[in-house]
């Protein structure tokens, strides 16, 4: 589960979907990137939100994971939790790690309800969740997920 980096309030058209990163997000984004590759924490998937923050935060990071596949959705644009299970059942069964990239409000809880863990995610964190299951929709069911790690750019 990955928050999108610090987005620009600066920007006036287009509403809060076309909101971009300001400078702050753009440094973070790339770093986090980095960061995730060094810990072979690629995704093989990427499913994200389609709004301009998240999509500049997926391209500052992609380089790191040239064999991502990525996918932008509407669905997942300030969704909830029921929204990012229908989004990971979805997932191809060869995959193994596959992230989740959008926004609060709805990441913690999404968090929480698969792992009951309460954690704060603030821009470009990442919650870096494992399960085991046979099939995408069977993972996307449970509630016994385990937080392995908060990832926090100002910590890198």
């Amino acid at each position: 589960m990955m928050r999108h980096a610090k987005s620009s309030w600066d920007s006036v058209t287009g509403g809060d979907h076309a909101r971009p990163l300001n400078g702050r997000g753009r440094r973070d984004a790339p770093r986090v990137g980095e960061h995730l590759a060094e810990l072979g924490l690629g995704p093989e998937v990427v499913l994200s939100s389609d709004s301009e923050r998240t999509r500049e935060t997926w391209r500052l990071m992609a380089g790191h994971f040239p064999r991502a596949e990525v996918t932008f959705t509407e669905e997942l644009y300030l969704c909830d939790v029921a929204e990012v299970i229908t989004a990971l059942s979805l997932v191809p069964p060869s995959v193994e790690t596959a992230m989740i990239l959008g926004h609060n409000p709805g990441w913690e809880d999404v968090v929480d309800a698969f792992t009951g863990c309460s954690v704060t995610l603030t821009t470009a964190n990442v919650a870096v969740l494992a399960t085991w299951a046979e099939s995408w929709p069977e993972a996307a069911r449970r509630t016994d997920w385990q937080l392995e790690q908060v990832l926090r750019p100002k910590e890198l």
